[in-house]
């Protein structure tokens, strides 16, 4: 299901604040892991959103548009491989591949 999303402040993932509607291009759920594509029009950059609902623990990471589709099947391996390339935002908690 795609939909708009309307965010009020800056991108986790950019820091820069988004003025038109973030568009949700993708969503799926692995196990507690819910997994988000994001796309800001305003900025033209794509977003990989990962939140565990059993615990809480995230991470928000900016991709390139031509990895989008990889990061979105393979969020971990993408967040591990290009931690330094891209600016990363997590929560607090620790994240713990199990």
């Amino acid at each position: 299901m795609k939909r708009n999303i309307t965010l009020d402040g800056p991108s986790p993932a950019t820091g820069k604040r988004v003025t038109a509607p973030t568009r949700e291009l993708a969503q799926r759920l692995s196990g507690t892991d819910e997994i988000q594509l994001l796309w800001h029009p305003a900025t033209e950059q794509v977003e990989l959103s990962v939140l565990d609902q059993a615990t809480g623990a995230g991470f928000h990471i900016e991709v390139a548009p031509t990895n989008a589709i990889d990061s979105f099947y393979h969020p971990y391996a993408y967040a591990v491989s290009h931690e330094n390339s891209y600016r990363m935002e997590r929560d607090e908690r620790t994240i713990i591949d199990g």
